[in-house]
């Protein structure tokens, strides 16, 4: 099976330092939701891991997180898109529980869930946090610089072969390059 793992805000949908809060502020950032049909196209199932920590600050409850999730999941199939399953952690920093990224425990998850390897499967993220948690999952880590990708550029310390691109539209291309070369035409 071939699996790419993304982090949700920053990478899918604009960001914002006050948390997506409802429907109404989660916007797609221009060509994400095409690139995640290119990878369905290519045989890929995309899964999302994202931190949620706006539940345990009370910022939004389930039933609004399941409306952004639905809305996010309505614009995929719009441009032929599936997204498999979301993953999230629901805690603060401070609860201290496994599944917060930079912590494994979502990928853990994911990897028991797919009953798969998560060993060279891609991690898109925009945060060092996303990379970290992928990268010790063995997961090859993408960095994009969306959301807050340029700060955690310029900041460093980035996981071991991290590859940098401006967006998910374009790891997307690259990595389709890279796994799916163009079939040789046989003329007979």
């Amino acid at each position: 099976m071939k699996l790419v793992i993304l982090d949700r805000d920053g990478v899918i949908n604009h960001d914002s330092p006050d948390f997506i809060k409802s429907p109404a502020e989660w916007i797609p950032i221009p060509g994400s939701m095409e690139a995640i049909a290119r990878l369905n196209q290519a045989g890929y199932r995309v899964v999302v891991a994202s931190n949620q920590s706006g539940i345990a600050r009370e910022f939004f409850d389930m039933t609004i997180l399941n409306a952004i999730h639905q809305k996010m999941h309505n614009l995929a199939q719009q441009v032929g898109a599936d997204i498999d399953a979301v993953f999230f952690c629901p805690h603060a920093a401070a609860d201290n529980c496994d599944c917060r990224k930079p912590k494994p425990g979502m990928f853990t998850e994911i990897s028991q869930r797919y009953k798969i390897s998560l060993k060279g499967v891609p991690v898109v993220g925009d945060s060092l946090r996303d990379l970290q948690a992928g990268y010790v999952s063995g997961c090859v880590p993408y960095l994009v610089l969306t959301g807050k990708g340029e700060k955690t550029q310029a900041t460093g310390g980035l996981p071991p072969g991290t590859m940098i691109f401006p967006d998910l539209a374009a790891m997307v291309t690259h990595l389709l390059k890279t796994t799916n070369p163009p079939a040789l035409h046989v003329v007979s």
